[in-house]
């Protein structure tokens, strides 16, 4: 990783699983154990970049439970169980959803094995706590708007552990996270954009806030992560992605080309070279989307044509177009160095349009107008008098297409299931309201004896 120093193979010899593996299987594996491992803050902080190690692995699979689960993009050719995802018919048996919740859980366990060994950590303690914390909280934030309740683990715990086991409710997560990111902005500074800090812990808990509809809170939150020192939009849109850890960016995972531990796959993947011959393509209404309301800078950086031949000059919803925000850029194909980006200012400074709004139709507030007009005018358009919900709601898919948001929009701004109707609609799926929970998956379920149970629908 990118300014962190490459974990060495003594220290892999902590970890319990592999990214693979069930995440209540507490089997190490290496005799070396982590009881006698961690003696000083050296060790403590190779158990920190290992959760950073953890997170590598556990998003690049993330755009197919999100933006495929969406309106937003689909396969190229509709085949596999990626399909599952753009036909909203998702199997309890799909692999990849199996191993997004096994990888979450890991980096979680990680977490926790860095949080039972602060007493180690001399000096550095408060700071290793709050990346902890950060890294645990993104976790289940991401758990708990897919899946719904979840088992709640916030200690390291082993087989003979079955209270651990069953599904905690939503609120009980909430609770947790919330905790987790008010420690995080107490304990974290600005010094690193690949590894947590305060302003991406402030800017992640505006978001909890606005999806528990804590719009008050939600609000001063993004105006502190706005008025930030060295904290400002990308001077133009293409440089958020092809300048990496701009001034702009509050948190991103990061990669490094042609090194297999360090490297991402998923820039292979959203091209016709990947498996499948593409995944992740724009649907015709997301490119529609964009000759609406994207501009031409955002359009041209966001979208490639799959083709050889010129491109339309306008994007044509019938043609093939993928995503242009996370080129391949290796040497080796499948492993990439494009960063991936968690939270941004622009992500921020339209929640704080949406907090501002505070669940209603309509705003004419001068401050959600200044922030909304940062954002289009980088892109090159004009901002009118009042912001709608549905000016948000465009506004959000074209500035953060292909980077996992649309989905949690629709959820967090409650027009899921009439968005997602009409598009099942539209092409020939159905949609029902429990497709908006992930089903639990199936080898978690026969782990747990028999304490885990499963999402209705599935």
């Amino acid at each position: 990783m990118k300014q962190i120093q490459i974990i060495t193979l003594l220290v892999m010899g902590i970890l319990i699983s592999s990214c693979g593996e069930d995440y209540l299987d507490p089997t190490p594996v290496s005799s070396i154990g982590s009881n006698g491992f961690y003696k000083n803050e050296a060790e403590v902080q190779a158990a920190v970049v290992n959760i950073y190690d953890g997170l590598q692995l556990a998003v690049q699979r993330e755009f197919a439970i999100t933006e495929m689960r969406s309106d937003n993009t689909k396969t190229r050719s509709s085949e596999g169980d990626w399909a599952q995802f753009e036909d909203l018919n998702v199997k309890s048996t799909n692999s990849t959803v199996a191993d997004y919740w096994a990888m979450f859980y890991n980096v979680i366990f990680r977490a926790n094995t860095v949080l039972e060994n602060l007493d180690a950590a001399g000096d550095s303690a408060p700071k290793f706590e709050g990346e902890a914390k950060f890294t645990r909280a993104l976790s289940y934030f991401n758990l708990v708007r897919l899946f719904g309740d979840v088992p709640l683990i916030d200690k390291v715990i082993g087989p003979t552990d079955t209270e651990y086991f069953d599904r905690d409710s939503t609120a009980d997560i909430y609770a947790l996270i919330i905790s987790d990111l008010q420690t995080a902005i107490q304990n974290l500074d600005n010094t690193y954009k690949g590894r947590a800090s305060k302003v991406a812990a402030q800017a992640l808990l505006a978001k909890v806030y606005l999806t528990l509809k804590n719009y008050g809170d939600a609000q001063d939150l993004c105006e502190d992560v706005i008025g930030t020192s060295g904290i400002a939009l990308a001077p133009t849109f293409r440089d958020v992605f092809y300048t990496e850890r701009n001034s702009e960016i509050l948190f991103a995972i990061e990669y490094v080309n042609d090194i297999a531990d360090n490297s991402q796959d998923f820039s292979l993947e959203f091209t016709q070279n990947g498996r499948v011959r593409g995944l992740n393509y724009a649907t015709p209404e997301l490119i529609t989307a964009f000759n609406n309301y994207g501009g031409a800078a955002r359009t041209s950086t966001s979208l490639i044509y799959d083709d050889t031949s010129t491109a339309p000059a306008i994007p044509d919803p019938l043609q093939d177009y993928r995503c242009g925000k996370f080129v391949s850029n290796s040497t080796a194909n499948q492993q990439n160095g494009n960063d991936w980006i968690v939270l941004r200012l622009a992500d921020v400074l339209l929640m704080h349009v949406e907090a501002i709004l505070a669940g209603g139709d309509v705003t004419s507030s001068s401050s959600a107008i200044a922030s909304f007009k940062k954002v289009r005018d980088r892109a090159g358009l004009p901002t009118g008098s009042n912001i709608t919900k549905e000016d948000l709601l465009n506004e959000r898919r074209v500035e953060l297409a292909f980077e996992n948001h649309r989905f949690f929009d629709l959820v967090r701004l409650g027009v899921a299931e009439q968005v997602l109707s009409d598009f099942a609609t539209a092409n020939g799926i159905v949609f029902t309201t429990s497709d908006l929970l992930l089903p639990i998956p199936e080898r978690e379920i026969g782990v747990s004896f028999g304490k885990l149970t499963q999402n209705p629908g599935y």
